[in-house]
Order: C-alpha cells, then sequence, then structure tokens
C-alpha cells in the first residue's frame, strides 16, 4: 500500500461500517382526539348552584314530647334548630332535650343552650363561634 492510499482510506468518506436498517413496528393507533371535544369540556364544568347549599334554621316551640320526633326529623335532614321550650313542663323539656341531645350526638352535630329553656341543635355541617356564658351562670344558680 502506497502512502496515497494510506491517507485515503484514512481520510476517506466511504465508512466501512455496515448499516442494518432497522423498521419500526406499526403500534395500533389510539383514538384519542388530540383536543378535548366540546362535550369533554361540558364534564370538568361545576354548577355554583350545587357548592353553595342554603342553610335554613327552623324555629320550634314544641307543646309535648311527642313533638321531639319531628324535631329530630329536621336535624336529621341538616337542617339547624332553634328550640323554645318553655311552653312544656320542666320533665317534658328534660326529655327532650336528652332525645335531641342523642340524636344531635349520632350525627356529630352540636346542642348549646343559648338561654332559659331555649337551645340550638346544629348538625355537623353547621360551625357556632362564640357562646353565651352570663346567662348559663344565671341559670345553674336556679337550678335549670
Amino acid at each position: 500500500m502506497s502512502l496515497k492510499n494510506k491517507f485515503r482510506t484514512f481520510f476517506s468518506v466511504e465508512d466501512e461500517y455496515e448499516y442494518i436498517e432497522e423498521h419500526e413496528q406499526e403500534q395500533p393507533e389510539l383514538d384519542i382526539p388530540s383536543t378535548p371535544s366540546r362535550r369533554d369540556k361540558k364534564q370538568n364544568v361545576v354548577s355554583l348552584k350545587s357548592v353553595q347549599t342554603t342553610s335554613k334554621v327552623v324555629l320550634c316551640e314544641p307543646s309535648s314530647f311527642n313533638e321531639a320526633q319531628e324535631i329530630a326529623d329536621h336535624i336529621i335532614n341538616r337542617r339547624s334548630i332553634v328550640i323554645n321550650l318553655q311552653r312544656v313542663d320542666h320533665n317534658d323539656a328534660r326529655h327532650i332535650v336528652d332525645f335531641l341531645s342523642g340524636t344531635v350526638y349520632a350525627l356529630s352535630g352540636t346542642i348549646q343552650k343559648l338561654g332559659t329553656k331555649t337551645f340550638l341543635c346544629t348538625p355537623d355541617n353547621v360551625d357556632v363561634s362564640g357562646n353565651i356564658t352570663e346567662m348559663l351562670e344565671e341559670d345553674i344558680d336556679k337550678g335549670w
């Protein structure tokens, strides 16, 4: 081999490597649209009516223990209730408060005394802040 041939092979443009041509396997096309359709966009919309639920406060003034079930149904339907027990005798008032305390406890709600023979029952979705302590101290002295 001459010096000229050595330079030619050294700086040669020709490759001495063997190329193997690989064919990619065709993958099945998935039926995914490139842009979301109008129908898909509607599914991502959240109605504000479903987010904003109206809260109700029910005022009750039972005349007997027989009305305690109706009051408990309001609590079960996630309504807050203010109960005035002034028209009920002392024993029935205690039974009503005991019955509603069990209902509120079962629903993880709260019951609070607002005043003399007046109570607030709320389900778990209602947060009540603050308290009424002055009136409670007076009622404890009276024995109620």
